[in-house]
């Protein structure tokens, strides 16, 4: 069974934690890396697909109607991820957790419940942070979890919450998952209102982390974790056990080597993650957004990237990127030769169904 105690650990991240952020925080250190939230309902819906060709495993949604392709969920790399890999649910209800749960269990090495982030898509139907109001309806899940899925595979169930605004009801709450049979709690430590800018509540830890040793349940704090330099002096700080873990969000999709003891600097690690998202073909338009995160704004490339749109487009690049960040020469004309192809291509169908209809 997974081990969390110490851990430095990637973050649950919409968009931001695909597979080749993933990947490249595991090869540069992470010990484990969480999915994006992936709502019940959704995973539910999707078929598990073996890919022989990428050496994946997807979980594919149905095409909505004729003439669409089907889409990727959620797709995991079982060579590089296995063991590592934490499955993060959105959900209110019981059956629904149980259910989906059931879906990847077998693809992943443990499951867990959001019940932190505060955003519209999470918190809509009483899932994310909204769970937080209702504790009952989060404990009824978890060990519905622990029960049908957790015991029966031998994989660990575990939950992400923020803290509640009162350190008394926090404890309270604290208290109670950890009476479900969770293995793992993950603390992000602000309440629901604040912002990732507002600096993190760590006073809450030390008290927490009581109630998780009594209940022999691991421990990770996040929250404006840097790297993990700044992870191990954070735990010295604060006196902290060793055996506390550790998750980075922010800092990590900016740029996700930040796991070693030596970061790569943003234009190695976009150059790693880019052969990583090419390797299995990865969705250019989230390929797009984590460019959009790792480049430095003021970086020419930070434009450069906004003007892609298909993966070679971004290996073209890619391979204008010098050694110290500049660029050896400007991608702006193929881009644009890129873009005319397509148009005209777009042309060519469009009057080649004019005549089909016309006919």
């Amino acid at each position: 069974m997974v081990q969390y105690a110490g851990k430095l650990v990637l973050a649950p991240m919409v968009r931001a934690g695909e597979l080749p952020t993933r990947l490249l925080a595991l090869k540069h250190g992470a010990d484990l890396v969480w999915s994006p939230e992936i709502i019940d309902k959704k995973l539910i819906q999707c078929q598990r697909q073996v890919n022989d060709t990428l050496k994946t495993v997807d979980f594919i949604i149905p095409a909505k109607r004729e003439g669409t392709e089907p889409g990727v969920v959620f797709r995991t790399v079982p060579e590089v991820e296995h063991g590592k890999l934490i499955f993060q649910i959105g959900t209110s209800t019981p059956s629904l957790a149980v259910e989906a749960a059931l879906k990847v269990i077998e693809d992943v090495a443990g499951i867990d419940v959001n019940a932190g982030c505060p955003k519209h898509f999470s918190i809509h139907s009483g899932m994310g942070a909204a769970l937080l109001q209702t504790p009952d309806k989060l404990c009824s899940i978890l060990i519905e979890l622990v029960e049908k899925v957790g015991k029966i595979y031998g994989k660990p169930i575990s939950v992400k919450i923020r803290i509640l605004k009162d350190e008394e009801d926090t404890l309270t709450l604290v208290e109670k998952l950890c009476a479900t049979g969770i293995t793992n709690l993950t603390v992000h430590c602000r309440t629901t209102p604040m912002r990732n800018r507002e600096s993190p509540i760590r006073a809450y830890i030390p008290k927490i982390y009581e109630i998780c040793e009594r209940n022999k349940v691991s421990l990770i704090m996040n929250g404006a974790i840097r790297d993990k330099e700044h992870f191990e002096q954070l735990r010295s700080d604060l006196n902290l056990p060793k055996t506390i873990g550790g998750m980075m969000a922010d800092c990590a999709e900016r740029n996700p080597t930040v796991f070693s003891e030596s970061p790569l600097p943003w234009f190695k690690a976009v150059k790693e993650y880019l052969d990583i998202a090419n390797q299995y073909n990865h969705h250019p338009a989230n390929v797009k957004y984590m460019m959009n995160r790792m480049t430095p704004g003021k970086s020419p490339f930070y434009q450069y990237f906004t003007q892609c749109r298909k993966l070679s487009d971004f290996a073209h690049v890619c391979q204008q990127l010098g050694s110290s960040g500049g660029a050896l020469n400007d991608p702006i004309p193929f881009l644009i030769q890129e873009r005319e192809k397509e148009m005209a291509e777009k042309q060519r169908l469009n009057n080649l169904k004019s005549t089909k209809t016309s006919d």
